[in-house]
């Protein structure tokens, strides 16, 4: 049996105290704060912030030969090519589901028919606020791809096995596709 070291722990005390923040930069896309605090320790600092304006989306595709999908697509930010699941975001205020929907259809041509909500997560908490959500798509139905302007997708086909393998080998890095392979196929595997 686990035991909780401290039976007194209350996991809803924030130790940190906000001084002050301030909006140093924004775009329609993010805004990077900067607060002044004192840490747990006591100590006087700063503490920077990167507020995401969408809701981080990611969807499995899985057809019913148990193959999916996987988006290629060149990462500015990390000046290298790389492989996820299809993926993108939706304004906070609408519905995840609709917007994971729209980049389903925009980077694959997929719909689906079924859909469930196997992940809430977050993608770097020591600096940003992004929230996260994977979607199993199932069901499919092919369309046309209409991605965005600022995407030069590729598509993958291949087995569920043989992504969840290319994660094993850290040749999938990104964290929603590393947490949305793996959640799927041990999600499909319980399922039977």
């Amino acid at each position: 049996m686990t035991q909780l070291i401290d039976p007194h722990f209350d996991e809803h005390h924030n130790p940190w105290q906000t001084l002050s923040t301030a909006v140093q930069y924004h775009n329609p896309w993010i805004s990077v704060r900067e607060d002044q605090v004192v840490n747990p320790a006591g100590g006087r600092g700063i503490y920077g912030v990167v507020t995401m304006k969408n809701k981080a989306l990611g969807i499995v595709p899985v057809d019913a030969d148990g193959n999916t999908w996987l988006v290629g697509q060149y990462r500015y930010t990390l000046n290298e090519y790389c492989w996820e699941i299809p993926m993108g975001g939706g304004p906070v205020e609408l519905d995840i589901l609709a917007s994971a929907q729209r980049e389903l259809k925009e980077e694959t041509g997929f719909t689906a028919r079924r859909w469930t909500n196997i992940a809430r997560l977050h993608t770097s908490n020591s600096v940003t606020d992004e929230e996260g959500f994977v979607f199993l798509a199932e069901e499919l139905e092919a369309g046309e791809t209409a991605p965005e302007e600022t995407e030069e997708l590729r598509l993958w086909k291949l087995p569920l096995a043989e992504a969840v393998q290319l994660v094993m080998d850290n040749r999938i890095t990104d964290a929603i596709s590393v947490a949305g392979l793996l959640k799927a196929e041990r999600i499909l595997r319980l399922r039977g």
